[in-house]
């Protein structure tokens, strides 16, 4: 249902589509947020990236296994987002500001699908790689990721369902990458370590 006159919206609406006005409504009433929210919902994942080195940094004085974990981390997001990407294009799920063209937007209005978000793909994806690496390392990226599923939503990009699938689509696929390939990459890091490329995957031999 269309927004009422005056910005605000209609109570009478499904559940679903009510989460994301209510939250719009929220954001229209907190301007001194935007500025931040849109920040990070539109580049907050390159601190993602910075997270991955953190814990490949970590991974160094440990052993194989959690290098391994640590190498996977980028290839299991890169994954996710190629399921992501194919999940996408069989749901064609319209954008929150094509359903409700009043709805503040905080951010480029883009004509790609909505569900499920890509940007929670790969950060759920990121989070739960590095909980292999460092667990504490693992609780803190999962707070950047769930803040990055809020704000997709804050600022009326995405669906709530659209950035909870996509943190759970990231976590499985990476779950499932790691799972069934560190052991064979932790084999190839131990022989790394063996050669000049060691200050890449262990600590560098003083």
């Amino acid at each position: 249902m269309p927004p009422a006159v005056g910005g605000t919206y209609s109570a009478v609406v499904p559940p679903a589509d009510g989460l994301f006005l209510r939250i719009n409504q929220f954001a229209r009433e907190t301007a001194w947020l935007h500025g931040p929210a849109a920040a990070y919902a539109m580049y907050g994942i390159a601190l993602f990236a910075g997270l991955i080195v953190v814990g490949w940094w970590l991974a160094r004085s440990t052993g194989p296994v959690r290098m391994a974990c640590a190498l996977l981390t980028p290839v299991a997001a890169l994954v996710a987002v190629g399921v992501q990407q194919l999940v996408v294009s069989r749901v064609h799920e319209a954008r929150p500001y094509a359903v409700f063209p009043q709805a503040l937007v905080l951010v480029s209005k883009t004509a790609d699908p909505s569900f499920p978000s890509d940007h929670a793909c790969a950060a759920g994806a990121v989070a739960a790689g590095l909980f292999f690496v460092d667990r504490r390392l693992g609780w803190v990226t999962a707070g950047f990721a769930a803040l990055m599923a809020v704000t997709r939503v804050y600022v009326g990009a995405h669906w709530p369902l659209d950035v909870v699938a996509g943190l759970a689509l990231g976590a499985a696929v990476a779950i499932v990458v790691v799972l069934v390939l560190r052991r064979p990459v932790a084999r190839l890091v131990t022989w790394l370590r063996a050669t000049t490329l060691r200050p890449l995957v262990g600590i560098p031999a003083s």
